[in-house]
Protein backbone atom coordinates (compact mmCIF):
# COMPACT_ATOMS: atom_id res chain seq x y z
CA UNK A 1 0.00 0.00 0.00
CA UNK A 2 1.24 3.56 -0.81
CA UNK A 3 2.55 5.83 1.96
CA UNK A 4 -0.33 7.33 3.33
CA UNK A 5 2.02 10.29 4.70
CA UNK A 6 2.63 10.76 0.63
CA UNK A 7 0.86 13.38 -1.00
CA UNK A 8 -0.55 12.48 -4.56
CA UNK A 9 -0.61 15.10 -7.27
CA UNK A 10 -3.45 14.40 -9.76
CA UNK A 11 -3.55 17.33 -12.95
CA UNK A 12 -6.28 17.66 -15.32
CA UNK A 13 -6.82 20.31 -18.37
CA UNK A 14 -10.51 21.26 -18.92
CA UNK A 15 -11.01 19.65 -22.28
CA UNK A 16 -14.23 17.30 -23.65
CA UNK A 17 -17.15 19.63 -23.32
CA UNK A 18 -20.30 18.58 -21.68
CA UNK A 19 -20.86 14.67 -21.56
CA UNK A 20 -23.99 13.41 -20.34
CA UNK A 21 -24.22 10.49 -22.74
CA UNK A 22 -21.81 8.06 -20.17
CA UNK A 23 -21.78 7.43 -16.07
CA UNK A 24 -19.79 9.96 -14.21
CA UNK A 25 -17.37 6.60 -13.29
CA UNK A 26 -16.35 6.33 -17.09
CA UNK A 27 -15.82 9.95 -18.28
CA UNK A 28 -12.45 11.54 -18.75
CA UNK A 29 -11.37 14.31 -15.88
CA UNK A 30 -11.59 17.04 -18.33
CA UNK A 31 -14.61 16.32 -19.46
CA UNK A 32 -17.83 18.22 -17.68
CA UNK A 33 -20.80 16.35 -16.09
CA UNK A 34 -22.51 19.91 -15.82
CA UNK A 35 -21.56 22.91 -18.42
CA UNK A 36 -23.64 25.83 -18.34
CA UNK A 37 -23.29 29.29 -19.79
CA UNK A 38 -19.63 28.51 -20.39
CA UNK A 39 -18.64 27.91 -23.67
CA UNK A 40 -15.72 25.34 -25.00
CA UNK A 41 -12.80 27.65 -25.70
CA UNK A 42 -11.23 27.16 -29.11
CA UNK A 43 -7.35 27.71 -27.13
CA UNK A 44 -8.49 25.29 -24.55
CA UNK A 45 -10.36 25.60 -21.35
CA UNK A 46 -14.19 26.59 -20.65
CA UNK A 47 -14.85 30.37 -20.68
CA UNK A 48 -17.93 31.81 -19.14
CA UNK A 49 -19.63 33.24 -21.78
CA UNK A 50 -20.58 37.20 -22.39
CA UNK A 51 -24.03 38.69 -22.12
CA UNK A 52 -26.32 40.42 -24.37
CA UNK A 53 -27.17 44.22 -24.54
CA UNK A 54 -29.89 46.57 -26.15
CA UNK A 55 -29.11 46.65 -29.23
CA UNK A 56 -31.23 49.45 -29.67
CA UNK A 57 -32.43 51.00 -26.41
CA UNK A 58 -36.26 51.49 -27.60
CA UNK A 59 -38.94 48.44 -27.71
CA UNK A 60 -40.27 47.55 -31.14
CA UNK A 61 -43.31 48.95 -30.65
CA UNK A 62 -45.94 46.30 -30.38
CA UNK A 63 -49.74 46.57 -32.80
CA UNK A 64 -52.23 44.59 -30.69
CA UNK A 65 -51.08 42.29 -28.13
CA UNK A 66 -48.42 43.37 -25.86
CA UNK A 67 -46.92 40.04 -25.53
CA UNK A 68 -46.54 39.95 -29.30
CA UNK A 69 -42.95 38.62 -30.14
CA UNK A 70 -40.55 39.72 -32.31
CA UNK A 71 -40.91 38.21 -35.40
CA UNK A 72 -37.75 39.30 -37.54
CA UNK A 73 -34.50 41.03 -36.54
CA UNK A 74 -32.48 41.62 -40.09
CA UNK A 75 -29.58 44.03 -40.78
CA UNK A 76 -29.20 46.34 -43.67
CA UNK A 77 -28.35 49.48 -45.32
CA UNK A 78 -26.97 50.59 -41.82
CA UNK A 79 -29.85 49.88 -40.11
CA UNK A 80 -31.76 46.88 -38.55
CA UNK A 81 -35.37 45.98 -39.55
CA UNK A 82 -37.32 44.45 -36.63
CA UNK A 83 -40.99 43.27 -37.28
CA UNK A 84 -43.40 43.17 -34.44
CA UNK A 85 -46.92 41.96 -34.93
CA UNK A 86 -47.97 42.80 -38.58
CA UNK A 87 -45.32 45.89 -38.94
CA UNK A 88 -42.19 46.12 -40.29
CA UNK A 89 -39.72 49.09 -37.92
CA UNK A 90 -36.27 49.89 -38.24
CA UNK A 91 -34.05 51.76 -36.42
CA UNK A 92 -30.37 53.04 -35.97
CA UNK A 93 -28.11 51.28 -34.09
CA UNK A 94 -27.87 52.15 -30.69
CA UNK A 95 -30.62 54.92 -30.94
CA UNK A 96 -33.51 55.13 -29.08
CA UNK A 97 -37.12 54.98 -31.63
CA UNK A 98 -38.16 52.88 -34.45
CA UNK A 99 -39.42 54.02 -37.89
CA UNK A 100 -42.15 52.31 -39.13
CA UNK A 101 -41.45 51.44 -42.83
CA UNK A 102 -44.22 48.95 -43.43
CA UNK A 103 -47.83 47.95 -42.38
CA UNK A 104 -50.08 46.22 -45.40
CA UNK A 105 -49.63 42.79 -43.53
CA UNK A 106 -52.48 40.43 -41.40
CA UNK A 107 -51.39 37.16 -39.49
CA UNK A 108 -48.06 37.47 -40.05
CA UNK A 109 -46.07 34.36 -38.99
CA UNK A 110 -42.39 34.47 -38.23
CA UNK A 111 -40.38 35.77 -41.23
CA UNK A 112 -37.63 35.15 -43.05
CA UNK A 113 -35.35 37.39 -45.59
CA UNK A 114 -32.43 37.75 -47.72
CA UNK A 115 -30.10 40.09 -48.46
CA UNK A 116 -28.92 40.30 -52.76
CA UNK A 117 -27.42 42.73 -55.16
CA UNK A 118 -28.75 41.67 -58.50
CA UNK A 119 -28.32 44.98 -60.65
CA UNK A 120 -26.13 47.06 -58.52
CA UNK A 121 -28.18 47.75 -55.87
CA UNK A 122 -28.34 46.24 -52.43
CA UNK A 123 -32.06 44.80 -51.47
CA UNK A 124 -32.95 42.72 -48.58
CA UNK A 125 -36.34 40.80 -49.69
CA UNK A 126 -38.49 39.30 -46.95
CA UNK A 127 -41.08 36.57 -46.45
CA UNK A 128 -43.60 36.15 -43.41
CA UNK A 129 -45.58 32.41 -44.74
CA UNK A 130 -48.53 34.86 -44.75
CA UNK A 131 -48.25 38.42 -46.72
CA UNK A 132 -46.55 38.73 -49.72
CA UNK A 133 -42.69 39.23 -50.24
CA UNK A 134 -41.30 42.71 -49.75
CA UNK A 135 -38.72 43.82 -50.87
CA UNK A 136 -36.91 47.07 -49.48
CA UNK A 137 -34.25 49.27 -51.29
CA UNK A 138 -31.60 51.21 -49.14
CA UNK A 139 -33.96 53.74 -48.61
CA UNK A 140 -36.15 51.55 -46.74
CA UNK A 141 -38.91 52.24 -49.85
CA UNK A 142 -41.36 48.98 -50.19
CA UNK A 143 -42.35 47.20 -52.82
CA UNK A 144 -44.60 43.97 -52.94
CA UNK A 145 -44.06 41.17 -54.97
CA UNK A 146 -46.73 40.41 -57.19
CA UNK A 147 -47.09 37.05 -58.09
CA UNK A 148 -49.30 34.82 -56.38
CA UNK A 149 -48.04 31.72 -56.37
CA UNK A 150 -45.23 33.44 -54.20
CA UNK A 151 -47.75 35.17 -51.33
CA UNK A 152 -47.35 33.33 -48.01
CA UNK A 153 -43.74 32.01 -48.79
CA UNK A 154 -42.28 30.98 -45.83
CA UNK A 155 -38.35 30.39 -47.35
CA UNK A 156 -36.22 33.02 -49.60
CA UNK A 157 -33.02 32.62 -50.98
CA UNK A 158 -31.19 34.02 -53.70
CA UNK A 159 -29.28 31.10 -56.42
CA UNK A 160 -27.76 31.73 -59.63
CA UNK A 161 -29.05 35.22 -60.09
CA UNK A 162 -32.58 33.65 -59.60
CA UNK A 163 -34.96 34.21 -56.33
CA UNK A 164 -36.49 31.02 -55.12
CA UNK A 165 -39.01 31.46 -53.04
CA UNK A 166 -40.74 28.35 -50.95
CA UNK A 167 -42.91 27.12 -47.74
CA UNK A 168 -46.45 28.18 -48.89
CA UNK A 169 -48.63 26.24 -47.02
CA UNK A 170 -51.43 25.22 -50.05
CA UNK A 171 -47.44 23.84 -52.14
CA UNK A 172 -45.70 22.74 -49.24
CA UNK A 173 -43.36 20.85 -52.12
CA UNK A 174 -43.03 23.14 -54.80
CA UNK A 175 -40.14 25.83 -55.19
CA UNK A 176 -41.03 29.25 -57.44
CA UNK A 177 -37.76 30.95 -59.01
CA UNK A 178 -37.81 34.06 -60.62
CA UNK A 179 -35.91 34.88 -63.70
CA UNK A 180 -32.41 35.97 -63.83
CA UNK A 181 -31.74 39.32 -61.93
CA UNK A 182 -35.38 39.94 -60.99
CA UNK A 183 -36.94 38.72 -58.19
CA UNK A 184 -40.45 40.40 -59.15
CA UNK A 185 -40.58 38.62 -62.66
CA UNK A 186 -42.06 35.28 -62.83
CA UNK A 187 -42.32 34.69 -66.93
CA UNK A 188 -41.77 31.33 -67.95
CA UNK A 189 -40.29 32.03 -71.00
CA UNK A 190 -37.20 34.46 -69.55
CA UNK A 191 -36.24 31.72 -67.29
CA UNK A 192 -38.92 31.39 -64.54
CA UNK A 193 -40.07 28.18 -63.80
CA UNK A 194 -40.97 25.97 -60.58
CA UNK A 195 -39.74 22.75 -59.26
CA UNK A 196 -41.68 20.43 -57.05
CA UNK A 197 -39.79 17.61 -54.81
CA UNK A 198 -41.60 14.55 -52.66
CA UNK A 199 -41.69 16.09 -49.31
CA UNK A 200 -42.80 19.14 -47.39
CA UNK A 201 -39.87 22.07 -47.80
CA UNK A 202 -38.52 23.10 -44.28
CA UNK A 203 -35.92 25.19 -44.90
CA UNK A 204 -33.15 26.30 -48.05
CA UNK A 205 -29.56 27.45 -48.07
CA UNK A 206 -26.55 27.44 -50.67
CA UNK A 207 -24.08 26.48 -50.15
CA UNK A 208 -20.89 25.35 -52.05
CA UNK A 209 -22.49 26.35 -55.40
CA UNK A 210 -25.49 23.73 -55.02
CA UNK A 211 -28.77 25.18 -53.42
CA UNK A 212 -29.77 22.47 -49.86
CA UNK A 213 -33.12 21.97 -49.87
CA UNK A 214 -33.96 20.83 -46.45
CA UNK A 215 -37.30 18.79 -46.00
CA UNK A 216 -38.99 17.14 -43.15
CA UNK A 217 -37.83 13.26 -44.42
CA UNK A 218 -35.24 14.25 -47.16
CA UNK A 219 -33.09 16.48 -48.38
CA UNK A 220 -32.18 17.36 -51.88
CA UNK A 221 -29.55 19.44 -53.48
CA UNK A 222 -30.08 21.57 -56.70
CA UNK A 223 -26.88 22.04 -59.16
CA UNK A 224 -26.65 24.03 -61.87
CA UNK A 225 -26.36 27.07 -63.63
CA UNK A 226 -29.92 28.20 -64.58
CA UNK A 227 -33.53 27.24 -65.47
CA UNK A 228 -31.86 24.79 -68.49
CA UNK A 229 -29.78 23.16 -66.33
CA UNK A 230 -31.06 23.27 -63.10
CA UNK A 231 -30.93 19.68 -61.28
CA UNK A 232 -32.10 17.84 -58.41
CA UNK A 233 -30.64 14.95 -56.31
CA UNK A 234 -31.07 13.22 -53.26
CA UNK A 235 -29.11 14.26 -50.39
CA UNK A 236 -30.88 11.52 -48.94
CA UNK A 237 -34.23 10.05 -48.45
CA UNK A 238 -33.42 8.99 -44.63
CA UNK A 239 -33.19 11.83 -42.36
CA UNK A 240 -34.77 15.65 -42.65
CA UNK A 241 -34.65 18.72 -41.29
CA UNK A 242 -37.35 19.97 -38.39
CA UNK A 243 -36.81 23.79 -38.44
CA UNK A 244 -34.85 26.04 -41.37
CA UNK A 245 -33.81 28.14 -38.34
CA UNK A 246 -31.40 25.72 -37.16
CA UNK A 247 -29.61 25.57 -40.40
CA UNK A 248 -26.00 27.29 -40.84
CA UNK A 249 -22.64 27.47 -42.39
CA UNK A 250 -20.52 26.01 -39.60
CA UNK A 251 -16.95 25.48 -40.02
CA UNK A 252 -17.20 24.96 -43.45
CA UNK A 253 -19.81 22.53 -43.46
CA UNK A 254 -23.67 22.88 -42.68
CA UNK A 255 -24.92 22.13 -39.49
CA UNK A 256 -28.77 21.67 -38.94
CA UNK A 257 -31.48 20.36 -36.25
CA UNK A 258 -32.33 16.70 -37.76
CA UNK A 259 -35.00 14.39 -35.42
CA UNK A 260 -32.51 12.66 -33.84
CA UNK A 261 -30.13 16.11 -32.64
CA UNK A 262 -27.80 17.90 -34.46
CA UNK A 263 -25.94 16.72 -37.92
CA UNK A 264 -23.95 17.95 -40.73
CA UNK A 265 -24.35 17.72 -44.45
CA UNK A 266 -20.70 17.25 -45.27
CA UNK A 267 -19.09 17.12 -48.94
CA UNK A 268 -16.53 14.38 -49.98
CA UNK A 269 -13.95 14.32 -52.87
CA UNK A 270 -16.51 12.47 -54.82
CA UNK A 271 -18.71 14.65 -56.79
CA UNK A 272 -22.51 14.17 -55.59
CA UNK A 273 -21.45 12.09 -52.55
CA UNK A 274 -22.38 13.44 -49.33
CA UNK A 275 -22.12 12.56 -45.89
CA UNK A 276 -24.36 12.51 -43.12
CA UNK A 277 -23.56 12.00 -39.46
CA UNK A 278 -25.05 13.00 -36.27
CA UNK A 279 -23.07 15.26 -33.98
CA UNK A 280 -24.75 15.86 -30.55
CA UNK A 281 -24.31 12.11 -28.98
CA UNK A 282 -22.99 14.01 -26.06
CA UNK A 283 -25.70 16.01 -25.05
CA UNK A 284 -28.52 14.08 -27.19
CA UNK A 285 -30.33 13.80 -23.45
CA UNK A 286 -30.74 18.04 -24.04
CA UNK A 287 -32.50 17.01 -27.21
CA UNK A 288 -34.64 15.03 -26.20
CA UNK A 289 -35.95 17.28 -23.58
CA UNK A 290 -36.49 20.20 -25.43
CA UNK A 291 -37.31 18.78 -29.29
CA UNK A 292 -41.01 18.16 -28.87
CA UNK A 293 -41.91 20.96 -26.53
CA UNK A 294 -39.79 24.11 -27.79
CA UNK A 295 -42.29 26.17 -29.79
CA UNK A 296 -39.27 28.22 -31.69
CA UNK A 297 -36.12 27.32 -32.67
CA UNK A 298 -33.12 29.78 -33.49
CA UNK A 299 -29.60 29.87 -34.18
CA UNK A 300 -26.30 31.90 -34.61
CA UNK A 301 -23.23 31.23 -35.74
CA UNK A 302 -19.85 33.17 -34.22
CA UNK A 303 -17.15 32.28 -36.79
CA UNK A 304 -14.37 33.62 -34.76
CA UNK A 305 -14.86 30.84 -31.87
CA UNK A 306 -16.08 28.29 -34.72
CA UNK A 307 -18.74 28.33 -32.17
CA UNK A 308 -22.94 27.43 -33.45
CA UNK A 309 -25.47 28.22 -30.64
CA UNK A 310 -28.65 26.98 -31.13
CA UNK A 311 -31.83 28.14 -28.76
CA UNK A 312 -35.12 26.29 -27.39
CA UNK A 313 -37.55 28.49 -26.83
CA UNK A 314 -41.04 27.33 -24.67
CA UNK A 315 -43.57 29.91 -24.75
CA UNK A 316 -44.77 29.58 -21.22
CA UNK A 317 -41.32 29.20 -19.84
CA UNK A 318 -39.68 32.25 -18.35
CA UNK A 319 -36.46 33.64 -19.95
CA UNK A 320 -34.57 32.85 -17.21
CA UNK A 321 -35.15 29.12 -17.59
CA UNK A 322 -34.83 28.79 -21.35
CA UNK A 323 -32.28 26.65 -22.81
CA UNK A 324 -29.92 26.15 -25.50
CA UNK A 325 -27.01 24.53 -26.95
CA UNK A 326 -23.36 25.66 -27.43
CA UNK A 327 -21.52 23.49 -30.23
CA UNK A 328 -17.75 24.01 -30.65
CA UNK A 329 -15.40 22.20 -33.57
CA UNK A 330 -12.26 22.26 -32.33
CA UNK A 331 -10.35 20.26 -34.73
CA UNK A 332 -11.93 17.20 -36.07
CA UNK A 333 -14.10 16.68 -33.11
CA UNK A 334 -16.82 18.81 -31.25
CA UNK A 335 -17.43 19.52 -27.47
CA UNK A 336 -21.13 20.71 -26.21
CA UNK A 337 -22.01 22.93 -23.18
CA UNK A 338 -25.19 24.79 -22.46
CA UNK A 339 -26.96 28.32 -22.39
CA UNK A 340 -29.81 28.80 -19.86
CA UNK A 341 -31.29 32.64 -19.94
CA UNK A 342 -31.25 33.44 -23.46
CA UNK A 343 -34.88 33.24 -25.17
CA UNK A 344 -34.99 34.22 -28.99
CA UNK A 345 -37.44 34.56 -31.61
CA UNK A 346 -35.57 35.68 -34.41
CA UNK A 347 -31.86 36.09 -34.99
CA UNK A 348 -29.52 37.71 -37.12
CA UNK A 349 -25.28 37.53 -38.05
CA UNK A 350 -23.42 40.20 -40.12
CA UNK A 351 -20.08 41.62 -40.33
CA UNK A 352 -19.69 45.48 -39.51
CA UNK A 353 -16.12 46.87 -40.25
CA UNK A 354 -14.56 43.49 -39.58
CA UNK A 355 -16.58 42.77 -36.83
CA UNK A 356 -19.36 39.93 -36.46
CA UNK A 357 -22.32 41.42 -34.88
CA UNK A 358 -24.74 39.07 -33.43
CA UNK A 359 -28.40 40.75 -32.69
CA UNK A 360 -31.85 38.61 -31.37
CA UNK A 361 -35.09 39.79 -30.95
CA UNK A 362 -36.66 38.93 -27.73
CA UNK A 363 -39.58 36.41 -27.13
CA UNK A 364 -41.67 38.08 -24.65
CA UNK A 365 -40.43 41.49 -24.24
CA UNK A 366 -39.59 43.34 -27.63
CA UNK A 367 -36.09 44.34 -27.94
CA UNK A 368 -33.77 43.55 -30.11
CA UNK A 369 -30.35 42.70 -28.27
CA UNK A 370 -27.37 41.84 -29.20
CA UNK A 371 -25.27 38.50 -28.49
CA UNK A 372 -21.40 39.09 -26.89
CA UNK A 373 -21.70 42.36 -25.82
CA UNK A 374 -21.41 42.52 -21.85
CA UNK A 375 -21.11 40.53 -18.37
CA UNK A 376 -24.96 40.21 -17.56
CA UNK A 377 -28.32 39.26 -19.86
CA UNK A 378 -28.92 42.71 -20.16
CA UNK A 379 -28.63 43.69 -16.42
CA UNK A 380 -29.30 39.96 -15.22
CA UNK A 381 -26.19 38.09 -13.94
CA UNK A 382 -25.19 35.05 -15.79
CA UNK A 383 -25.01 31.67 -13.71
CA UNK A 384 -22.27 29.97 -15.06
CA UNK A 385 -22.06 26.33 -13.71
CA UNK A 386 -19.23 23.81 -13.84
CA UNK A 387 -18.80 20.92 -12.58
CA UNK A 388 -16.17 17.76 -13.21
CA UNK A 389 -16.93 14.12 -13.28
CA UNK A 390 -16.60 11.98 -9.99
CA UNK A 391 -12.78 11.19 -9.81
CA UNK A 392 -11.45 8.16 -8.24
CA UNK A 393 -7.92 8.13 -9.33
CA UNK A 394 -8.03 5.15 -10.74
CA UNK A 395 -9.11 3.07 -7.87
CA UNK A 396 -12.22 3.42 -6.58
CA UNK A 397 -11.60 1.62 -3.14
CA UNK A 398 -9.51 4.09 -1.65
CA UNK A 399 -10.71 6.70 0.41
CA UNK A 400 -8.55 10.13 -0.71
CA UNK A 401 -8.01 12.59 2.49
CA UNK A 402 -7.89 15.76 -0.12
CA UNK A 403 -5.08 18.65 0.93
CA UNK A 404 -5.39 21.25 -2.03
CA UNK A 405 -6.88 22.04 -5.10
CA UNK A 406 -5.29 24.63 -7.90
CA UNK A 407 -6.97 26.01 -10.25
CA UNK A 408 -5.50 27.21 -13.16
CA UNK A 409 -7.21 29.84 -14.78
CA UNK A 410 -7.57 33.03 -17.34
CA UNK A 411 -9.48 36.40 -15.89
CA UNK A 412 -10.01 38.68 -18.23
CA UNK A 413 -10.74 41.48 -15.24
CA UNK A 414 -11.81 41.06 -11.45
CA UNK A 415 -14.25 38.24 -11.37
CA UNK A 416 -16.08 36.63 -8.49
CA UNK A 417 -17.20 32.77 -8.36
CA UNK A 418 -17.23 29.59 -5.82
CA UNK A 419 -15.03 26.83 -5.80
CA UNK A 420 -16.83 24.13 -4.01
CA UNK A 421 -14.98 19.93 -3.52
CA UNK A 422 -17.82 17.36 -3.42
CA UNK A 423 -17.13 13.59 -2.37
CA UNK A 424 -18.86 10.39 -3.03
CA UNK A 425 -21.26 11.47 -5.79
CA UNK A 426 -22.50 14.09 -3.17
CA UNK A 427 -24.23 11.33 -1.36
CA UNK A 428 -25.97 12.83 1.84
CA UNK A 429 -23.82 11.73 4.13
CA UNK A 430 -20.84 12.87 2.02
CA UNK A 431 -19.06 15.61 3.61
CA UNK A 432 -19.61 18.95 1.93
CA UNK A 433 -17.07 22.06 2.66
CA UNK A 434 -18.00 25.59 2.36
CA UNK A 435 -17.33 27.31 -0.73
CA UNK A 436 -13.90 28.51 -1.27
CA UNK A 437 -13.70 32.43 -3.24
CA UNK A 438 -12.33 32.32 -6.68
CA UNK A 439 -12.05 35.71 -6.81
CA UNK A 440 -9.09 38.00 -8.56
CA UNK A 441 -7.99 39.42 -5.26
CA UNK A 442 -4.35 37.48 -5.41
CA UNK A 443 -3.80 37.16 -9.03
CA UNK A 444 -1.28 38.53 -11.05
CA UNK A 445 -3.12 41.22 -13.39
CA UNK A 446 -1.96 40.84 -17.37
CA UNK A 447 -0.93 44.34 -18.32
CA UNK A 448 -2.54 45.63 -21.03
CA UNK A 449 -5.73 43.40 -20.35
CA UNK A 450 -6.76 43.72 -17.20
CA UNK A 451 -7.36 46.78 -14.59
CA UNK A 452 -3.60 47.61 -14.11
CA UNK A 453 -3.60 49.85 -11.14
CA UNK A 454 -6.80 50.92 -11.66
CA UNK A 455 -8.91 48.35 -8.98
CA UNK A 456 -8.05 47.95 -5.76
CA UNK A 457 -9.60 44.73 -5.65
CA UNK A 458 -6.71 43.53 -8.32
CA UNK A 459 -3.50 43.53 -7.70
CA UNK A 460 -1.99 44.19 -11.32
CA UNK A 461 1.86 42.36 -11.41
CA UNK A 462 3.42 44.47 -14.72
CA UNK A 463 4.33 41.30 -16.69
CA UNK A 464 2.67 38.86 -14.62
CA UNK A 465 1.15 35.66 -15.80
CA UNK A 466 -1.14 34.98 -17.85
CA UNK A 467 -3.03 32.12 -15.95
CA UNK A 468 -2.66 32.59 -12.60
CA UNK A 469 -2.52 29.71 -10.42
CA UNK A 470 -5.26 29.52 -7.36
CA UNK A 471 -4.12 27.62 -4.75
CA UNK A 472 -6.49 26.48 -1.79
CA UNK A 473 -6.01 24.51 0.60
CA UNK A 474 -9.79 21.97 0.84
CA UNK A 475 -10.91 19.55 4.02
CA UNK A 476 -12.88 16.36 3.40
CA UNK A 477 -12.28 12.93 2.24
CA UNK A 478 -13.78 10.70 -0.21
CA UNK A 479 -14.08 7.56 -2.25
CA UNK A 480 -14.63 9.73 -5.25
CA UNK A 481 -14.49 13.63 -5.57
CA UNK A 482 -15.23 15.89 -8.15
CA UNK A 483 -15.01 19.93 -8.25
CA UNK A 484 -17.86 22.81 -9.10
CA UNK A 485 -17.63 26.42 -9.89
CA UNK A 486 -20.47 28.20 -9.64
CA UNK A 487 -20.72 31.90 -10.97
CA UNK A 488 -23.58 33.86 -10.38
CA UNK A 489 -22.15 37.53 -10.93
CA UNK A 490 -22.27 40.14 -13.03
CA UNK A 491 -18.26 40.43 -13.75
CA UNK A 492 -16.12 39.66 -16.43
CA UNK A 493 -15.43 36.04 -18.19
CA UNK A 494 -12.60 34.20 -17.29
CA UNK A 495 -11.61 30.54 -18.67
CA UNK A 496 -10.93 27.37 -16.65
CA UNK A 497 -7.87 25.98 -17.72
CA UNK A 498 -7.02 22.78 -16.19
CA UNK A 499 -6.49 21.65 -12.15
CA UNK A 500 -4.61 20.14 -10.27
CA UNK A 501 -5.86 17.78 -6.92
CA UNK A 502 -3.52 16.87 -4.43
CA UNK A 503 -4.25 14.22 -1.67
CA UNK A 504 -3.19 11.80 0.70
CA UNK A 505 -4.14 7.97 0.60
CA UNK A 506 -6.33 6.86 2.84
CA UNK A 507 -7.39 3.33 4.27
CA UNK A 508 -9.21 0.66 1.35
CA UNK A 509 -12.60 -0.08 1.68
Amino acid sequence: MPDSSQVQPVAFNCEGGLVLNRSTFMMKPGEALELENFEPDIEGGYRRINGFSKYVTAIVPQTSDSSEKVLMVATFADVVLAARGEKIFSATPGGSSWTERDTGRTSAGKYAFERYNFDGNSKIIVVDGTNAPTIFNTSLAATDVSESSVAGSKFIVAFQNHMFYAGKSTTPQTLVFSVPFDEDNFSSGSGAGSIKVDDTITGLKVFRDNLFIFCENRIFKMSGTSSANFAITAVTRDIGCINGDTIQEFAGDLIFLGPDGLRTVAGTARIGDVELGTISANVQSVFDDNLSSASEFDSVVIPDKTQYRIFFTKASQAAGSTQGVICVMKGNSFEFSKTKGIKPSATDTFVSAGNVIILHGDYANGFVYRQESGNTFDGTQINGKYRSPDMTFGDAGIRKHMQRVIVNYEPESAIDADLFVRYDYESKESTRPAAYPLDSEDIAAIYGTSTYGASSTLKATYGGASRPLFRQSVEGSGFAVALRVNDGGTTAPYSLKGFQLEYQVGARR
